[in-house]
C-alpha cells in the first residue's frame, strides 16, 4: 500500500527425593532485595533495591525512545503531511486511530461517546455500538485525557496518542525486568532481560510499524499480570501482601482483557496452565481458587463495559473455570493413593472438566445466539488438519504468513544474541526438575510432603515454566502469536543465567559445587555476556537508528484526497478491508466492511465483497486482520 524511500542523512522406598529448587546460598543482590519483602528495611537493603528499580526505569526509557526513534527515521513522522501520516497507521491500525480522532472532532466528549455508541459510520445501513463490539476504551480513554490536559499548544494529538503507546513499551521492559528479579532474586537478571529484549525487537515487538494494533496495548499489561502472579506466589508473603497482589493481578488482568479482543483465548492458555499446577499439587487449593477469580472478575468487569458483550460470557475460558472449580468441588478425593490410583483419578477428573466445560459453552452459545466467534474455530480445525474445509473465513487466516507456523529463521535470530541458548539449558534442566518433581507429589499421600515439594520447586517458578512452555507451543502453531513468548522468554533466560538454581543444579551434577563459586558466576556469566552483547550489537544499532528514510506513497494520498474532494459525505465504499479502514480513517466515509472481524454479518460481507474484488491477498491485507 505504501513505500519507503531513502532519506539522506546528515550523520553518518523412602520418598523419592525430588532435586531442590529453592534458593542456595545468595549472591549480596539476592539478600538485598529479598530482605525487603521479609520486611528488613534496612539502609543497604533500600539502597540496592532502589538501584534496582532505578535501572529498571532507565531500561525501559531507552526502549520506548528507540522504538519511537526507528518510528520516526522510518516515516519522517515530524515532516510528511496529516494524510500521510494517518495513511501510514496500517489496515486496523487506521480503524482504531479513527475512533480516536471522531472523539476529538465531536463537539463535546458525551457527543462523542453517542455517536461510538450509535455509529452509523462503520458498517453501511447498521447502527453498531463500537464501545460493545470493539476494543477501543483505550482511543476513548486517551481522546479524553487529551480534551482535559492542557497540552493542545504544544503536543498535537496524533504524537500524544503514539507516545502513549510506546510509552507501554517502557511498561512492559519494567514487567519482564521484575518477572526475572522475583524470579532469580538479582535485579542483573532484569538488565539482561531488558537488553535481550531491545536487541530482538524484531521477534519481541513490531509497535514501530503497527502502533494501534490491539496486543502493543494489551501485552504490557500481560506481563505485569505474570509479575503479579509471580509475586503472590512467592512464600513467606503477609496477608497484606497477598491482598495488594490481587488487587494488581485483578488490574492488570481487567485492562489486558478491556484492550484486545482475543484476550479469552489468552487466558484460557493462563487457566490450563493454572490446572495443570493445581493437578500436579504445586499450588494450594486457596492459589488456584484466587488465580481463577481473578480471571472471572476481570472478565465480567469488561462484560459490564462492554455493554453486556455475548463473546465474552460464551468465551470458552469463563466455561472452563466453572466446570474446573465445579468438579473439583465434588471431587474431594481427588488427591489421594498412590501414584497410579491418583494418576488414573486425574485422567477421568480431566475428562469431567473437558466434558463439562464444553457443554456449558455449547448450552452458553446457544442461549445466547452467538456466532461471533465461530471464525476463530474454523481456522484452529482447520489449522489442525481436524476438518478439511474450504470455508473462507479460516481460508482467509491460513493464506496470511502471519496465521502460519513459526519460521526456523526466529530461532537464527534470537541464537544470534545468545538468548536460545541459555533459554533451552534451563527451560531442559526445570523440565527435568518439574516432571521429578510432579511424580513426587502425586506419589504422596494428600498432604504429606506437600509443602516440603512446593518449597523444593518453587510455585511462581512452576508458573513460569509451563508458561513459557505452553506460550511457546502457541507461538510455534501461530507465528503472530510469538509476541506474548518471545518476551518471557527473556525472562527464564536471564533467571537461568542470573539466578542460583541452575547454577546449583550443574554443579552439584559435576560435584564442584562452592558458595565461592556459585557466586562468582552468577556475577561473572551475565556480565561477560553483556559485555559481548554490546560489542557485538552497539554499532549495528547505532547504525540502525541513523538511517533516515521517508513515506512516500503519493498514489494513495492522491486517492484520498480525491475521496475528500469530489465524492459525497454519505458516499458508501467497498473494497479490501487494508485499503477501506484508511478511508474511514482520512476520509469519515461509510465503509461495507472492515478489518475486525468478529461479527458474523460483516463476514458474510466480507465474503461478498471478495468475490468481486477476487483476490485473497487485496483482501486480507498485510495479516494485521481479522483478529
Amino acid at each position: 500500500m505504501s513505500a519507503l524511500r531513502q532519506r539522506k542523512s546528515s550523520k553518518g522406598k523412602e520418598a523419592p527425593v525430588t532435586p531442590e529448587l529453592h534458593p542456595q546460598p545468595p549472591n549480596c543482590c539476592t539478600q538485598h532485595s529479598d530482605r525487603i519483602w521479609h520486611g528488613d528495611w534496612s539502609w543497604g537493603s533500600i539502597v540496592w533495591t532502589s538501584v534496582g528499580w532505578s535501572v529498571s526505569v532507565c531500561l525501559g526509557l531507552l526502549c520506548c525512545i528507540y522504538v519511537a526513534t526507528l518510528h520516526e527515521n522510518d516515516l519522517w513522522f515530524s515532516n510528511i503531511k496529516e494524510v500521510e501520516r494517518e495513511i501510514s497507521f496500517r489496515t486496523e491500525c487506521g480503524l482504531y486511530y479513527s475512533y480516536y480522532k471522531q472523539m476529538l472532532q465531536a463537539p463535546s466528549i458525551s457527543e462523542g461517546l453517542s455517536e461510538l455508541i450509535h455509529d452509523n459510520l462503520t458498517e453501511s445501513k447498521r447502527t453498531i455500538n463500537l464501545l460493545q463490539r470493539m476494543n477501543i476504551y483505550q482511543e476513548v480513554f486517551l481522546s479524553v485525557l487529551y480534551r482535559l490536559l492542557p497540552i493542545k499548544s504544544y503536543l498535537e494529538p496524533v504524537y500524544f496518542y503514539i507516545y502513549t503507546v510506546f510509552s507501554l513499551q517502557a511498561v512492559y521492559v519494567m514487567a519482564l525486568y521484575l518477572t526475572a528479579w522475583l524470579l532469580s532474586g538479582s535485579w542483573m537478571a532484569g538488565v539482561l532481560t531488558g537488553v535481550w529484549y531491545i536487541l530482538n525487537r524484531i521477534d519481541t515487538t513490531r509497535v514501530e510499524f503497527t502502533i494501534s494494533l490491539r496486543e502493543n496495548w494489551s501485552l504490557p499489561f500481560f506481563a505485569l499480570q505474570v509479575a503479579s502472579i509471580t509475586c503472590f506466589l512467592r512464600p513467606q508473603l503477609s496477608a497484606l501482601q497477598q491482598k495488594v497482589m490481587v488487587w494488581l493481578m485483578y488490574v492488570t488482568t481487567f485492562c489486558f482483557c478491556l484492550t484486545w479482543q482475543f484476550n479469552q483465548f489468552i487466558l484460557l492458555v493462563q487457566a490450563l496452565i493454572i490446572y495443570t499446577l493445581d493437578c500436579t499439587d504445586f499450588l494450594t487449593t486457596q492459589q488456584v481458587t484466587t488465580l481463577y477469580l481473578v480471571q472471572v472478575c476481570g472478565l465480567l468487569s469488561v462484560w459490564l463495559l462492554q455493554f453486556c458483550n455475548a463473546m465474552i460470557l460464551g468465551s470458552l475460558v469463563l466455561s472452563f473455570i466453572v466446570s474446573a472449580l465445579f468438579i473439583r468441588h465434588f471431587q474431594s478425593g481427588l488427591k489421594t493413593g498412590g501414584f497410579v490410583l491418583r494418576v488414573g483419578k486425574l485422567f477421568f477428573h480431566t475428562a469431567m472438566v473437558l466434558l463439562l466445560t464444553f457443554s456449558i459453552n455449547y448450552l452458553a452459545k446457544k442461549a445466547l445466539q452467538l456466532k461471533s466467534d465461530e471464525h476463530i474455530f474454523k481456522f484452529i480445525k482447520s489449522k489442525l488438519g481436524l476438518e478439511v474445509t474450504r470455508d473462507f473465513d479460516a481460508g482467509l487466516y491460513l493464506c496470511e504468513e502471519a496465521f502460519g507456523v513459526l519460521p526456523l529463521d526466529t530461532l537464527e535470530r534470537l541464537s544470534g544474541t545468545l538468548l536460545l541458548y541459555p533459554y533451552a539449558l534451563t527451560l531442559l534442566l526445570l523440565m527435568g526438575v518439574f516432571t521429578v518433581t510432579a511424580v513426587h507429589n502425586l506419589s504422596s499421600p494428600k498432604g504429606a510432603l506437600g509443602e516440603e515439594s512446593r518449597r523444593a520447586f518453587r510455585p511462581d517458578l512452576a508458573y513460569n515454566l509451563l508458561h513459557t512452555v505452553f506460550f511457546g507451543l502457541l507461538a510455534f502453531s501461530t507465528m503472530r502469536m510469538k509476541y506474548i513468548w518471545t518476551g518471557h522468554m527473556c525472562a527464564v533466560a536471564a533467571f537461568g543465567v542470573c539466578g542460583t538454581e541452575i547454577w546449583t543444579l550443574i554443579f552439584n551434577t559435576l560435584r564442584c559445587n562452592s558458595k565461592f563459586l556459585l557466586r562468582l558466576v552468577t556475577y561473572a556469566v551475565p556480565l561477560v555476556m553483556m559485555g559481548w552483547l554490546y560489542y557485538k550489537f552497539w554499532p549495528k544499532l547505532m547504525q540502525e537508528v541513523s538511517e533516515l528514510r521517508e513515506f512516500y506513497d503519493p498514489d494513495t494520498v492522491e486517492l484520498m484526497t480525491w475521496i475528500s474532494s469530489k465524492t459525497p459525505r454519505r458516499a458508501v465504499f467497498a473494497g479490501s478491508m487494508q485499503l477501506l479502514a484508511g478511508i474511514k480513517l482520512c476520509t469519515g466515509r461509510v465503509l461495507t466492511n472492515h478489518p475486525h472481524y468478529e461479527d458474523k454479518d460483516l463476514r458474510e460481507r466480507t465474503r461478498q465483497s471478495s468475490s468481486h474484488v477476487g483476490q485473497c491477498g487485496a483482501t486480507g491485507g498485510t495479516g494485521e486482520q481479522p483478529m
